[in-house]
């Protein structure tokens, strides 16, 4: 199997866990608990139909959309994820570069491995920056800093890691960041030597953004739930996250919103967006799917401010169905991570080119011609049995 071979997310998975050793690869692939969240998240956009119009003259179609005032050429955005270069050498480079080519938008972590410095010399499409509040606030003002002298458009504050979900997957392999060599894991690292060689004979592993204030992820290998559970601020609270947003003073989200009650309060402390996110299934198993829960969102504030529906994304059709009910866009991580881990930015780039492909087809087949002709007319839900 081959990039030429990948037509779809589940092909993109197989290659990457060719490619990748086995802690590598389950730290993408995995979640919390039993996965139950993990696997709803996709499935629950089966239970909704689409019903498609004909003879609308669809021979030109417009999938631009503008979220927190970005202008994005498709209505799916590259999610800010974790430790790129432990996937793929060239990390958040390759998926800014990807990102750009599509005009759309790249989030950048706080755990990224490349800084904001030069993913602002890479990218020309809109950036968006996910901030951790660490107990550390040097900490958070650097990044915050960071992010304002790189040009950072969006600013996103991740508010679902409290504590680190029960990725029992990493247990079991021992995943930590940077990795470390034990008995379960040396056999698949040298199963898998291409990888090995690129992060052993690239330049040194590193989280940039924390370098210089604490050492967990940088020099001493630490999972990333013990990372969650111990440097992030557990204190932090809404006054916390008002005092983010009034210092940022611009565009403004807040990532990990799965209530109606949090979204009205994202509008009163003057967010600009909201991310509709379980984090991929990886903190609390057992809770709602993001494109369940959209519609209750959507009708409490859609109309105050841009409401994004991140998770379970794999198809054309799932970012139809999702802005059928009101959302501005979708975004995900695995949607590229696996494409990553298996070709670099070729690899993005196929995954991004085959997603807006099937956007495309997917607009002309329901009979639209703009995004904003979506709407609820066009869904029927399943009855659940």
């Amino acid at each position: 199997m081959n990039l030429g071979d990948c037509n779809n997310f589940k092909d993109f998975r197989r290659l990457a866990s060719k490619r990748l050793p086995g802690p590598i690869f389950n730290y993408i692939d995995g979640a919390a608990d039993d996965e139950v969240t993990y696997r709803r998240n996709t499935e629950a956009y089966d239970s909704c139909d689409l019903v498609p119009n004909v003879l609308a003259g669809v021979e030109t179609v417009d999938m631009s959309v503008e979220v927190m005032g970005q202008k994005l050429d498709m209505p799916l955005y590259c999610a800010p994820t974790a430790l790129q270069r432990l996937f793929h050498h060239d990390g958040e480079r390759a998926v800014a570069r990807a990102a750009s080519k599509f005009g759309t938008m790249f989030g950048v972590s706080s755990l990224a491995t490349v800084t904001v410095e030069e993913i602002a010399q890479i990218a020309s499409s809109p950036k968006m920056f996910q901030f951790y509040f660490h107990k550390d606030r040097g900490l958070n003002d650097a990044l915050l800093e960071r992010a304002r002298d790189a040009n950072f458009e969006v600013m996103a504050l991740t508010v679902d890691t409290i504590t680190g979900g029960n990725r029992e997957r990493d247990l079991r392999t021992g995943f930590t960041s940077p990795p470390k060599l034990t008995l379960g894991s040396l056999l698949s690292f040298a199963m898998h030597p291409m990888w090995a060689w690129n992060f052993y004979t690239k330049p040194k592993f590193d989280m940039p953004h924390l370098s210089g204030y604490v050492s967990e992820g940088t020099n001493v290998a630490v999972s990333v739930g013990n990372y969650f559970s111990t440097m992030l601020d557990q204190s932090m609270n809404w006054k916390d996250a008002e005092e983010l947003c009034a210092r940022w003073n611009g565009q403004f989200a807040l990532k990990g919103i799965m209530s109606v009650e949090d979204a009205k309060r994202a509008v009163d402390i003057g967010c600009t967006g909201i991310m509709v996110s379980n984090h991929g299934g990886r903190q609390l198993d057992g809770s709602r799917s993001p494109f369940d829960q959209l519609a209750e969102i959507v009708d409490a504030v859609g109309d105050k401010i841009d409401v994004i529906c991140e998770g379970g994304i794999q198809r054309g059709t799932h970012v139809l169905k999702a802005l059928s009910v009101g959302a501005k866009a979708c975004s995900g991580g695995r949607l590229y991570l696996y494409a990553l881990a298996a070709a670099g930015q070729a690899g993005v780039e196929r995954a991004l080119g085959n997603l807006r492909t099937e956007i495309e087809r997917d607009m002309k087949l329901m009979g639209i011609t703009s995004l904003d002709q979506l709407s609820r007319d066009n869904l029927r839900f399943r009855n659940p049995a």
